[in-house]
């Protein structure tokens, strides 16, 4: 099976590619063009770089891409990957891929960035089949849905002090979670490998 991470030049990916390669039968190649990226299997949206400049290095595919996940390409967006299936950010300039409807915004806390291990409220099935009751997380900004759109489901919550935003959301045969599953000790890694099990079994 083909997994390929897409790389949006921003630094290290070495926890997410390993925790990638031990699920069964993977082979993991990172790609850093967009276009070349959607030759795969399964796509992965990995949770390194800044909003702006991620949403740069997409924006010639990212009518492809946007469109390639819609029509049911399996895809997994960590902590970034997650934001950028939302159509834009606060954290600056540039278009998501619009799969959800809704902005990014930073946190609304006095402590900011949100660092360290927090507590999930699951709202899916998916946390039945691998536990997962606390996460790792490293964000500044969360992902706000729009309230009366269809076009995602958000599947846990976690609260930063008075915040409360989604911690995983799923839209078509994709899943995004915000925190850092390759960062959550084994329970995150076998978490992450259910989420790949998921969309590529949806």
């Amino acid at each position: 099976m083909k997994v390929t991470v897409f790389d949006y030049g921003a630094g290290n990916m070495h926890s997410i590619v390993r925790a990638l390669e031990r699920f069964p039968g993977a082979g993991v190649q990172i790609c850093d063009d967009p276009r070349s990226a959607l030759a795969t299997d399964l796509l992965v949206l990995p949770g390194v770089g800044a909003f702006q400049a991620a949403a740069v290095r997409l924006a010639d595919a990212r009518g492809a891409m946007g469109d390639a996940l819609r029509a049911g390409l399996p895809c997994v967006g960590v902590c970034l990957g997650m934001q950028l299936l939302f159509e834009s950010s606060d954290e600056g300039a540039g278009e998501g891929l619009g799969l959800a409807a809704g902005r990014v915004t930073r946190l609304e806390a006095r402590r900011v960035p949100h660092i360290g291990w927090n507590t999930l409220e699951p709202a899916d099935l998916l946390f039945e089949r691998a536990p997962l009751a606390m996460a790792y997380f490293a964000n500044g900004y969360a992902c706000r849905p729009a309230a009366a759109d269809g076009s995602a489901r958000v599947g846990a919550w976690v609260t930063h002090e008075r915040d409360r935003f989604p911690a995983l959301l799923r839209t078509a045969r994709t899943i995004g979670v915000q925190f850092h599953p390759e960062k959550s000790g084994p329970p995150g890694v076998a978490f992450l490998h259910a989420c790949m099990r998921e969309v590529l079994c949806a």
